[in-house]
Protein backbone atom coordinates (compact mmCIF):
# COMPACT_ATOMS: atom_id res chain seq x y z
CA UNK A 1 0.00 0.00 0.00
CA UNK A 2 1.43 3.20 -1.08
CA UNK A 3 2.09 6.12 2.28
CA UNK A 4 0.95 9.55 1.62
CA UNK A 5 2.22 12.43 3.44
CA UNK A 6 -0.32 15.48 3.60
CA UNK A 7 1.51 18.86 4.57
CA UNK A 8 -1.30 21.02 4.58
CA UNK A 9 -1.87 23.30 7.49
CA UNK A 10 -6.12 23.42 7.38
CA UNK A 11 -7.63 20.94 9.05
CA UNK A 12 -10.39 20.68 6.65
CA UNK A 13 -8.79 20.34 3.63
CA UNK A 14 -6.41 18.12 5.04
CA UNK A 15 -9.07 15.69 5.99
CA UNK A 16 -10.75 15.63 3.12
CA UNK A 17 -7.45 14.73 1.05
CA UNK A 18 -6.58 12.02 3.30
CA UNK A 19 -10.59 10.86 3.43
CA UNK A 20 -10.46 10.95 -0.36
CA UNK A 21 -6.99 8.88 -0.67
CA UNK A 22 -7.62 6.13 1.60
CA UNK A 23 -11.07 5.53 -0.12
CA UNK A 24 -8.57 5.11 -2.99
CA UNK A 25 -7.02 2.21 -1.33
CA UNK A 26 -3.82 4.71 0.22
CA UNK A 27 -2.41 5.65 3.75
CA UNK A 28 -2.87 8.91 4.02
CA UNK A 29 -1.19 10.59 6.76
CA UNK A 30 -1.42 14.64 7.35
CA UNK A 31 1.03 16.43 8.84
CA UNK A 32 0.57 17.32 12.35
CA UNK A 33 3.73 19.55 14.09
CA UNK A 34 4.80 21.94 11.13
CA UNK A 35 7.99 22.66 13.08
CA UNK A 36 9.08 19.10 12.94
CA UNK A 37 7.94 18.09 9.06
CA UNK A 38 10.57 16.27 8.55
CA UNK A 39 10.63 14.39 11.72
CA UNK A 40 7.10 13.47 10.94
CA UNK A 41 8.23 12.32 7.46
CA UNK A 42 10.67 10.18 8.45
CA UNK A 43 8.84 8.28 10.29
CA UNK A 44 6.21 7.70 8.05
CA UNK A 45 8.40 7.21 4.95
CA UNK A 46 5.78 8.00 2.79
CA UNK A 47 5.70 7.08 -1.24
CA UNK A 48 4.27 10.46 -1.91
CA UNK A 49 4.09 14.01 -0.52
CA UNK A 50 1.27 16.80 -1.41
CA UNK A 51 2.74 19.83 0.04
CA UNK A 52 0.99 23.09 0.34
CA UNK A 53 3.43 26.41 0.07
CA UNK A 54 1.94 28.81 3.02
CA UNK A 55 2.84 26.82 5.73
CA UNK A 56 3.52 27.56 9.20
CA UNK A 57 7.41 28.14 10.56
CA UNK A 58 8.66 27.40 7.19
CA UNK A 59 7.05 27.29 3.53
CA UNK A 60 6.76 24.90 1.51
CA UNK A 61 9.64 25.02 -1.00
CA UNK A 62 11.83 24.80 2.22
CA UNK A 63 10.56 21.49 3.24
CA UNK A 64 11.08 20.30 -0.40
CA UNK A 65 14.51 21.29 0.19
CA UNK A 66 14.78 19.29 3.06
CA UNK A 67 12.98 15.82 1.78
CA UNK A 68 15.36 15.92 -1.64
CA UNK A 69 18.89 15.51 1.09
CA UNK A 70 17.53 12.58 1.76
CA UNK A 71 14.81 11.51 -0.74
CA UNK A 72 14.01 10.54 -3.95
CA UNK A 73 9.70 10.38 -2.87
CA UNK A 74 8.07 12.52 -5.48
CA UNK A 75 6.69 16.06 -4.20
CA UNK A 76 3.30 17.38 -5.71
CA UNK A 77 3.02 20.81 -4.73
CA UNK A 78 -0.90 21.71 -4.36
CA UNK A 79 -1.56 25.66 -3.38
CA UNK A 80 -4.06 28.85 -4.05
CA UNK A 81 -0.44 30.35 -4.80
CA UNK A 82 -0.84 30.75 -8.75
CA UNK A 83 1.99 32.93 -9.92
CA UNK A 84 4.43 31.71 -12.55
CA UNK A 85 7.31 32.62 -9.66
CA UNK A 86 5.74 29.87 -7.82
CA UNK A 87 6.03 27.36 -10.13
CA UNK A 88 9.37 27.88 -11.59
CA UNK A 89 10.36 27.90 -7.61
CA UNK A 90 8.87 24.45 -6.58
CA UNK A 91 10.91 23.07 -9.69
CA UNK A 92 13.87 24.43 -8.55
CA UNK A 93 13.30 22.88 -4.94
CA UNK A 94 12.97 19.70 -6.47
CA UNK A 95 9.21 19.31 -6.77
CA UNK A 96 7.97 17.15 -9.40
CA UNK A 97 4.23 18.87 -9.78
CA UNK A 98 2.24 21.81 -8.88
CA UNK A 99 -1.57 21.95 -8.69
CA UNK A 100 -3.57 25.34 -8.13
CA UNK A 101 -6.52 25.16 -5.92
CA UNK A 102 -9.18 24.75 -6.09
CA UNK A 103 -8.94 21.48 -7.50
CA UNK A 104 -11.74 18.56 -7.57
CA UNK A 105 -10.49 15.56 -5.36
CA UNK A 106 -10.65 13.32 -7.73
CA UNK A 107 -8.76 14.93 -9.95
CA UNK A 108 -5.86 15.58 -7.56
CA UNK A 109 -6.00 11.42 -6.69
CA UNK A 110 -5.79 11.07 -10.74
CA UNK A 111 -2.87 13.43 -10.82
CA UNK A 112 -1.24 11.14 -7.31
CA UNK A 113 -1.69 7.79 -9.39
CA UNK A 114 -0.21 9.22 -12.14
CA UNK A 115 3.11 10.06 -10.17
CA UNK A 116 3.11 7.01 -8.55
CA UNK A 117 2.82 4.80 -11.57
CA UNK A 118 5.78 6.88 -13.23
CA UNK A 119 7.91 6.63 -10.01
CA UNK A 120 7.21 3.01 -8.98
CA UNK A 121 6.72 1.37 -12.37
CA UNK A 122 9.24 -1.46 -11.06
CA UNK A 123 7.26 -2.15 -8.48
CA UNK A 124 4.67 -5.84 -8.50
CA UNK A 125 1.09 -4.73 -10.14
CA UNK A 126 -1.63 -5.67 -8.57
CA UNK A 127 -4.06 -8.28 -9.50
CA UNK A 128 -5.69 -8.09 -12.63
CA UNK A 129 -9.25 -6.61 -12.56
CA UNK A 130 -12.29 -8.05 -13.03
CA UNK A 131 -15.77 -7.54 -15.12
CA UNK A 132 -18.44 -10.10 -14.87
CA UNK A 133 -16.48 -12.77 -15.03
CA UNK A 134 -13.89 -11.51 -17.48
CA UNK A 135 -10.48 -10.63 -16.56
CA UNK A 136 -8.95 -7.30 -17.54
CA UNK A 137 -5.26 -7.70 -19.21
CA UNK A 138 -4.29 -4.79 -19.62
CA UNK A 139 -0.64 -5.04 -20.94
CA UNK A 140 -2.70 -7.47 -24.03
CA UNK A 141 -5.41 -4.47 -24.40
CA UNK A 142 -7.78 -6.53 -23.87
CA UNK A 143 -10.77 -8.22 -21.51
CA UNK A 144 -10.17 -12.21 -21.08
CA UNK A 145 -13.24 -14.05 -20.44
CA UNK A 146 -14.08 -18.13 -21.25
CA UNK A 147 -10.85 -18.12 -23.05
CA UNK A 148 -11.76 -15.26 -25.72
CA UNK A 149 -10.13 -12.17 -26.25
CA UNK A 150 -11.87 -9.08 -26.31
CA UNK A 151 -9.97 -6.43 -27.83
CA UNK A 152 -9.93 -3.10 -26.42
CA UNK A 153 -8.96 0.62 -27.88
CA UNK A 154 -6.13 2.58 -25.99
CA UNK A 155 -8.80 4.78 -24.89
CA UNK A 156 -11.44 2.11 -24.05
CA UNK A 157 -8.60 0.15 -21.95
CA UNK A 158 -8.28 4.04 -20.36
CA UNK A 159 -11.73 4.25 -19.12
CA UNK A 160 -12.48 0.83 -17.78
CA UNK A 161 -9.10 0.54 -15.82
CA UNK A 162 -10.25 4.26 -13.69
CA UNK A 163 -13.52 2.97 -13.55
CA UNK A 164 -12.13 -0.35 -12.64
CA UNK A 165 -10.16 1.20 -10.11
CA UNK A 166 -13.36 2.40 -8.08
CA UNK A 167 -15.78 -0.03 -8.62
CA UNK A 168 -19.65 1.04 -7.85
CA UNK A 169 -18.70 4.65 -7.44
CA UNK A 170 -18.83 7.71 -9.24
CA UNK A 171 -15.69 9.01 -11.25
CA UNK A 172 -15.74 12.74 -12.35
CA UNK A 173 -15.60 13.00 -16.40
CA UNK A 174 -12.45 15.20 -15.69
CA UNK A 175 -10.28 12.72 -14.01
CA UNK A 176 -10.91 10.17 -16.73
CA UNK A 177 -9.57 12.71 -19.15
CA UNK A 178 -6.66 13.16 -17.40
CA UNK A 179 -5.87 9.45 -17.39
CA UNK A 180 -6.42 9.55 -21.04
CA UNK A 181 -4.16 12.27 -21.60
CA UNK A 182 -1.30 10.68 -20.33
CA UNK A 183 -1.18 8.76 -23.91
CA UNK A 184 -0.32 10.98 -26.49
CA UNK A 185 -3.57 11.58 -28.02
CA UNK A 186 -5.78 14.68 -26.55
CA UNK A 187 -8.64 14.10 -25.26
CA UNK A 188 -11.75 16.76 -24.49
CA UNK A 189 -15.39 16.47 -23.55
CA UNK A 190 -17.27 15.32 -26.44
CA UNK A 191 -14.33 12.60 -27.15
CA UNK A 192 -14.64 11.32 -24.20
CA UNK A 193 -18.56 10.73 -24.56
CA UNK A 194 -17.85 8.79 -27.85
CA UNK A 195 -15.16 6.56 -25.94
CA UNK A 196 -17.60 5.68 -23.77
CA UNK A 197 -20.42 4.80 -26.16
CA UNK A 198 -18.10 2.83 -27.87
CA UNK A 199 -16.73 0.80 -24.83
CA UNK A 200 -20.42 0.21 -24.12
CA UNK A 201 -21.14 -1.10 -27.77
CA UNK A 202 -17.69 -3.08 -27.24
CA UNK A 203 -18.62 -4.99 -24.06
CA UNK A 204 -22.26 -5.18 -25.19
CA UNK A 205 -21.36 -7.70 -28.17
CA UNK A 206 -19.37 -9.53 -25.19
CA UNK A 207 -22.28 -9.98 -23.36
CA UNK A 208 -21.37 -7.69 -20.66
CA UNK A 209 -24.16 -5.05 -21.11
CA UNK A 210 -25.48 -1.93 -18.63
CA UNK A 211 -22.21 -2.18 -16.44
CA UNK A 212 -21.12 1.43 -17.38
CA UNK A 213 -23.48 4.07 -15.72
CA UNK A 214 -23.61 7.30 -16.44
CA UNK A 215 -24.32 10.15 -13.88
CA UNK A 216 -25.64 13.54 -15.42
CA UNK A 217 -23.43 16.27 -15.07
CA UNK A 218 -21.26 14.46 -12.75
CA UNK A 219 -19.50 11.37 -14.45
CA UNK A 220 -19.69 7.47 -14.83
CA UNK A 221 -20.03 4.54 -12.63
CA UNK A 222 -18.73 0.65 -13.11
CA UNK A 223 -21.48 -2.26 -11.88
CA UNK A 224 -18.72 -4.52 -11.73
Amino acid sequence: MYRIFVVEDDAVIAGAICRELCAWGYEARAAVDFADVMGEFRAFAPHLVLMDVSLPFHNGYFHCAEIRRESKAPVIFVSSRADDMDVVMAVNMGGDDYITKPISLEVLVAKVQAMLRRSYDYETPPPEPRLRGAVLDAAGSCLMRGGERIPLTKNELGILQVLLERPGQVVCREAIMLRLWESDEFVDDNTLTVNVNRLRKTLAAAGIEDCVVTHKGQGYSINA
